[in-house]
């Protein structure tokens, strides 16, 4: 069988990233139907310091989330992601950081054929061992665990090489309407937003699979 191209479009501290992705993982494990995963950039916050923000202080200024419902939030995504075999450890002092540094490391990682594998670390580094995702030391040593030159990726990050690409593959999405993340685009025509659960995602495997002309 042909795979099921995805283009995802995500950042690396978006929690709803995760979840979306393993739940697509997923369904696609059950529904027997391969998958050709391409990951785009998009920065959830482009003009953030680079020393990031207190987690609970970032979220009640820009979503206006109170203290319960960041809890509330925490506590369901653990929930979300142990379903599917992830590990969100959330703390009371958690930081979240700016990632465009992230994004370029993922754009030379891809041209190594380990975008897929840098992608997932990124995710693991963040929400499960609560790294520092914008340091380059951090970065680099993400990169080197799996596979990829620890002192390629450093110099990749301090010259920049990367950045005026990931500035413009994130403005062409941009552009072609996407605003929030994580946006799923599969065989290049159908878009869902969000994470759409295990199910939502099988429903629309097996409505491309059976779509597909036949042999």
């Amino acid at each position: 069988m042909d795979p099921v191209t995805v283009d995802i479009v995500s950042d690396v501290v978006c929690p709803w990233c995760v979840v979306g992705y393993r739940q697509l993982a997923r369904a696609a494990e059950e529904a027997g139907v391969p998958l050709a995963v391409r990951w785009h950039p998009f920065e959830l916050n482009p003009r953030m310091a680079d020393e990031g923000e207190d987690i609970a202080e970032h979220l009640a200024r820009k979503y206006g989330s109170t203290p319960a419902r960041s809890q509330q939030a925490r506590a369901m995504l653990t929930r979300l992601g142990g379903e599917v075999g992830f590990t969100f450890d959330y703390a009371d002092d958690m930081r979240i950081y700016p990632t465009f540094r992230a994004h370029q490391l993922l754009r030379w990682a891809e041209e190594q054929g380990a975008g897929h594998r840098l992608k997932q670390a990124l995710f693991a580094a963040y929400f499960s061992a609560r790294r520092n995702i914008n340091d380059p030391a951090e970065l680099a040593d993400v990169a080197a665990a799996v596979g990829l030159d620890r002192d390629e990726a450093s110099k990749v990050l301090a010259d920049g090489r990367y950045a005026e690409a990931v500035k413009t593959a994130a403005r062409a999405w941009t552009e072609r309407g996407i605003s929030g993340v994580p946006a799923m685009v599969f065989d290049e025509r159908h878009l869902m937003v969000g994470a759409r659960g295990v199910d939502g995602y099988r429903a629309l495997l097996d409505h491309l699979v059976a779509a597909r002309p036949s042999a």
